[in-house]
């Protein structure tokens, strides 16, 4: 078993302040007393207060290159005893933003309870942002999400991860606009008012992205989180607006889809994460392939569609 409070440091180096704690289900306090009875052992410093938050020394940043090294042994261990077991029980938990919950989480989770019926799953709703955290918490297994600056790097070994589906986005319009009619390009509504989501920072960041690369900043004039909301205001003449195409709208909403052309299609990338080494786990195992299975579903029917 691999020391808990490696853990606890290896939370603390991704979350940056000892509210690492909230991840680990742990008080303040308790964070703060693991790490220093962890550096009183090993005989070095391991952390530096820097204003509110903590900055990792040389020597937890070594610590950390083997604990990273220890856990994903760890994980490695627990899939090869798995085989001495017969069939598949436990536990799989799947951390995933809203879209991809709706398209491929939740009829993954589906497959597994019938095919499976002995794995218990577990479905949340996150933001892209909490991938990591929460794998390296453990409080999720598989995590779904967007790639961006604030998500692991392909190369981060603390991961595995895979591409699971290329997500173009689609503007949305009122019906009668228009644009609603056939295809666009992103800048023919680059004089649009325009409808935002910075409280849904992966979404937001790809419509900014965008609209940049096709020469214009977006005017925003209302903010929406929900995807039912962001319809309600589109179909009521408030603006336009980006969405994925999983993204479930309401039906007759009053307002169009109107697919992309041209140099600048938004598409995001949706991929799937795992703790480094525990993707041999019979759950987690079977829970990557029923993701997989579902992605095939949804590109299969986009392939008959057009």
């Amino acid at each position: 078993m691999v020391d808990p409070r490696l853990q606890t440091l290896r939370v603390l180096a991704e979350r940056g302040t000892v509210t690492a704690a909230e991840a680990l289900h742990l008080t303040p306090s308790t964070v703060s007393q693991q790490l220093r009875q962890l550096a009183r052992d090993l005989g070095v410093d391991l952390l530096q207060a820097q204003g509110r938050r903590v900055r990792l020394t040389p020597a937890a940043r070594t610590v950390l290159r083997h604990a990273d090294v220890l856990h994903a042994q760890w994980e490695q261990a627990r899939a090869d005893l798995a085989e001495h077991r017969e069939g598949t029980s436990g536990q799989v938990r799947f951390c995933s933003v809203s879209s991809a919950l709706a398209a491929l989480v939740a009829p993954a989770a589906a497959t597994l309870r019938r095919e499976h019926p002995r794995l218990t799953v577990h479905m949340s709703e996150r933001e892209s942002d909490d991938a990591a955290h929460l794998l390296l918490a453990r409080r999720a297994d598989i995590a779904v999400f967007i790639p961006s600056a604030h998500t692991p790097a392909p190369g981060d070994t603390r991961f595995g991860q895979w591409p699971l589906l290329a997500e173009p986005q689609d503007l949305l319009v009122p019906a009668g606009h228009h644009l609603a009619a056939g295809t666009a390009r992103l800048a023919d509504a680059a004089e649009e008012p325009w409808i935002g989501s910075p409280d849904r920072s992966d979404q937001h960041r790809l419509m900014l992205a965008s609209c940049s690369a096709a020469g214009f900043a977006p005017r925003i004039v209302h903010e929406a989180y929900e995807w039912f909301a962001v319809s309600a205001l589109v179909a009521h003449g408030f603006g336009v607006g980006l969405v994925p195409r999983l993204a479930p709208l309401p039906p007759d909403d009053g307002t169009v889809r109107v697919p992309l052309r041209g140099e600048v299609v938004p598409v995001r990338r949706i991929v799937t994460c795992v703790r480094r080494g525990s993707e041999r786990q019979p759950p987690i195992a079977h829970g990557l392939a029923a993701l997989q299975d579902a992605a095939r579903t949804i590109e299969g029917g986009e392939r008959a569609g057009k």
